[in-house]
């Protein structure tokens, strides 16, 4: 009877690991998700600041509503992105004037800040690839390199953009990313994480902005320049005024 119950839990363990079909990539990402804040992410209304710009924040798997506020001569610009698309408003006044080619640019910029600030939660979106370059080591300390790409279909205009994350091997966080994007001239960059905050249970990170003097160079090949001293600074990302609401479902 004991031997049978045994067998019993041991095809049940077994069974259940064979369920398991994630990728490696994606069971280092996942551990990322959940060393930074995890399900706290789904139910939070994220605010800040972000170069005299604030910001709101809310996405989960279902739906995403990004916004953000501008004060200048013209009064209160405000902007909305979300699954019905993108909306200017001066002063509460919608703006239907504008072309398609502002629209992108307008919601490409909203995106980019909302990208960032919520990562790694973002890494599941359904159009991401994601791939296991393996371990690898910056000033002592081994990361787990990850590569994402972008299906392009669902992947937004910037599909093609690539991105690099250093995720630690003992605690999962991410403390570098790096990416190549084609808008605007195109470019490299890489950033190394400068200060830590924890609000509502989410880890928000800021950032030193590094670049290389060739921006045409592979982002495979962004850790070299690191180790070697050869980027610039380009700028700080600092997150300023945090808070966290937690939304009812």
């Amino acid at each position: 009877m004991k031997i049978s119950t045994a067998i019993i839990l041991l095809a049940f363990v077994f069974g259940a690991m064979s369920c398991d079909t994630r990728t490696e990539a994606e069971k280092i990402v996942d551990k990322a998700i959940e060393a930074h804040g995890g399900e706290n992410y789904k139910t939070a209304k994220i605010e800040f600041d972000f170069r005299d710009i604030h910001y709101s924040i809310f996405k989960n798997s279902e739906r995403f509503d990004y916004s953000r506020e501008i004060s200048d001569s013209l009064g209160l610009i405000k902007d909305v992105l979300n699954n019905s698309g993108f909306q200017r408003t001066i002063n509460g006044v919608e703006i239907d004037t504008l072309s398609e080619e502002w629209i992108g640019k307008y919601s490409r910029s909203v995106n980019s800040v909302a990208y960032f600030a919520y990562l790694p939660f973002g890494l599941n979106d359904q159009a991401v690839i994601k791939e296991n370059l393996g371990k690898t080591v910056i000033k002592g300390e081994e990361y787990h390199l990850i590569k994402v790409t972008f299906e392009k279909s669902g992947g937004g205009e910037d599909y093609d953009d690539e991105f690099l994350y250093w995720f630690g091997t003992d605690d999962y966080l991410m403390d570098y990313l790096a990416y190549s994007y084609h808008t605007d001239g195109g470019g490299v960059r890489f950033r190394e994480v400068s200060s830590v905050k924890e609000v509502g249970g989410i880890r928000f990170q800021n950032y030193i902005n590094l670049k290389p003097e060739d921006e045409s160079v592979s982002v495979e090949k962004i850790q070299d320049l690191y180790l070697s001293g050869d980027l610039e600074v380009l700028s700080e990302i600092i997150l300023e005024n945090l808070k966290v609401d937690v939304l009812k479902e």
